[in-house]
C-alpha cells in the first residue's frame, strides 16, 4: 500500500472528531441553549486533553502495537460519536461528556498517530508528505465544520427542531467514520520498526513528562519563550469562540444572526481554506527567508484579525460574499502568523512537535490560548461585539510592546536549526 494512501486516511481520520470537539462543538452548545459565557466555558475546557496528552505520551510509545492501538481508538471514537449522537435528547451536560470523552479520545489518536507515522517512514521520506499531511487534516475540517453544520442546518429546516438534526448529523459523521475504521483495518499495517519492551504504566509516563518539563525549565530564560508565546497568541485565544458568538446572535444583540449553512461556508469552508492558504504561506516563506527576520511581520500579522471584525462591526456584511471575504482576510491572517509559533516552540520543545500537522493540538499552544478563550466569553457578554473587538485589537499592540521588551532585555535572538522545520 502507497503511504500517500495511508497517510492521508489517518490524518483526516483524526481531524473529524477534532473539529467536532474544536470548533463546532460551541454551535451545539448554543443551540440547544446555553448562554455565551457557559457555552465558551464549555467549548474551552474540551482543550483540556490536549493540554494533558503530553502526560500520555511515554506511556503510548513504551505500550508499541500502534496499529491496534489505532484501531482500538478509532472504535472507540466511532462508538462515542454514536453515544454524542443520542446525548442530544437527554441534555447539555450529557452533551458536553460525550465531546470531553472524544476529545480525550483525540489526544490519544493524535500522539498514536504521530508514533506510528514515524515508524513506518525515514526521517527523509517524511518530509515529502508534510503537505498531503496538512491538506488532508484541513479537508477534514472542511467536511466537518463546513458541510456537518450546512447539512444540520438544512435538516433544521426540514425537521424543525434542532436536537434531533444535531442527532441526525452526528450519526452520519459516526457512520463515516466508521467506513474509515474499517479501512484501516484493511490498509494499516504493523511497522517495521517496534520500541523495545520496557516498563510501562501511568504513573511512569507521568514521570516522564515531569522529567521533560524538568529539562525544559533548565534551559535559560524558558518563561520567555512561553511567555511570548502567549503573548502572541492572545488576540486570536479571544478571537477565537467570540468571532462565532458575533457571526450567531442576534442582531438586537449586535451580531449578525446568521443561519448556521452561513457560519458553516464562511467559517467552516472559506475561513478553513483561507487558514489552510496563510498555513502554507507561511512555512514557504520561514524555508526561504531567515526566521529572525519573519518575526515580527508574522507576528504583526496574527495580530490584525480583530481589527477585521471591528470593521465588520462598522460596515456590516450586506450578504454572504461580503461576510466570506472579512473571514477569509481573518483566517488568512491566523494562518499565515500562526506559522512564526514554530519559532518559541522549537526553542522550548526542540524537535518534539517536527511531525504535527496542527499547531492547535500542541498541549503548549492549548494551554497558552485556554484562559483567554475562556476570558472571551465573560467580556462578550458585559462588552458588546464592537467594544470587545475594539479591545482586542488594542491588546494586539500591547502584546507587541511586551514581547519586544522581553527580547530586548534577555536577548533571546539565538534561533535553533529545527526552528523551520514542521
Amino acid at each position: 500500500m502507497k503511504p500517500g494512501i495511508w497517510i492521508s486516511t489517518l490524518f483526516a481520520a483524526e481531524e473529524i472528531p477534532s473539529a467536532i470537539v474544536t470548533f463546532v462543538a460551541l454551535l451545539m452548545f448554543l443551540q440547544i441553549g446555553a448562554s455565551t459565557t457557559l457555552s465558551t466555558t464549555l467549548a474551552a475546557l474540551l482543550f483540556l486533553p490536549c493540554i494533558l496528552k503530553s502526560f500520555l505520551r511515554a506511556w503510548v510509545r513504551r505500550a508499541g502495537h500502534f496499529r491496534q492501538m489505532l484501531l482500538l481508538n478509532e472504535a472507540l471514537i466511532c462508538a462515542t460519536l454514536f453515544a454524542l449522537a443520542f446525548a442530544f435528547s437527554l441534555g447539555i451536560w450529557y452533551v458536553f461528556s460525550a465531546l470531553m470523552v472524544i476529545s480525550f479520545l483525540v489526544a490519544w489518536h493524535e500522539l498514536a498517530a504521530r508514533m506510528y507515522y514515524e515508524r513506518m517512514l525515514y526521517p527523509r521520506q517524511q518530509k515529502y508528505y508534510t503537505n498531503l499531511k496538512i491538506a488532508s487534516a484541513q479537508l477534514a475540517v472542511i467536511l466537518t465544520y463546513g458541510v456537518l453544520i450546512i447539512l444540520v442546518g438544512n435538516l433544521e429546516v426540514f425537521f424543525r427542531q434542532i436536537r434531533h438534526s444535531w442527532s441526525m448529523g452526528c450519526y452520519m459523521t459516526a457512520g463515516i467514520f466508521m467506513l474509515i475504521t474499517l479501512l484501516h483495518m484493511l490498509i494499516l499495517r504493523n511497522p517495521q520498526i517496534q520500541d523495545q519492551t520496557r516498563k510501562n504504566s501511568m504513573s511512569a509516563s507521568v514521570k516522564a513528562e515531569v522529567h521533560v518539563i524538568e529539562r525544559i525549565r533548565r534551559q535559560p530564560h524558558w518563561w520567555v519563550y512561553v511567555l511570548c508565546m502567549f503573548l502572541m497568541l492572545v488576540p486570536q485565544s479571544l478571537m477565537f469562540f467570540a468571532r462565532v458568538h458575533y457571526l450567531f446572535d442576534k442582531a438586537a444583540n449586535g451580531g449578525l444572526d446568521c443561519t448556521i449553512q452561513e457560519i458553516g461556508f464562511a467559517q467552516g469552508t472559506v475561513g478553513v481554506i483561507a487558514f489552510t492558504l496563510g498555513l502554507t504561506i507561511g512555512r514557504s516563506l520561514m524555508r526561504w527567508i531567515p526566521v529572525e527576520k519573519l518575526f515580527w511581520p508574522l507576528t504583526f500579522v496574527l495580530g490584525l484579525s480583530p481589527a477585521v471584525y471591528l470593521f465588520m462591526t462598522i460596515e456590516t456584511p450586506n450578504d454572504l460574499v461580503a461576510l466570506c471575504v472579512g473571514t477569509f482576510q481573518a483566517q488568512l491572517f491566523f494562518g499565515l502568523g500562526l506559522s512564526i509559533c514554530r519559532m518559541p516552540l522549537s526553542m522550548i520543545s526542540g524537535e518534539r512537535y517536527r511531525n504535527c500537522a496542527n499547531l492547535l493540538s500542541v498541549p503548549l499552544v492549548a494551554t497558552c490560548m485556554l484562559l483567554p478563550m475562556i476570558a472571551s466569553g465573560i467580556l462578550v457578554s458585559q462588552l458588546g461585539y464592537h467594544h470587545f473587538f475594539l479591545l482586542n485589537t488594542l491588546i494586539a499592540p500591547i502584546c507587541w510592546i511586551v514581547i519586544f521588551i522581553l527580547r530586548a532585555f534577555f536577548n533571546t535572538q539565538r534561533i535553533p536549526k529545527d526552528a523551520t522545520k514542521g
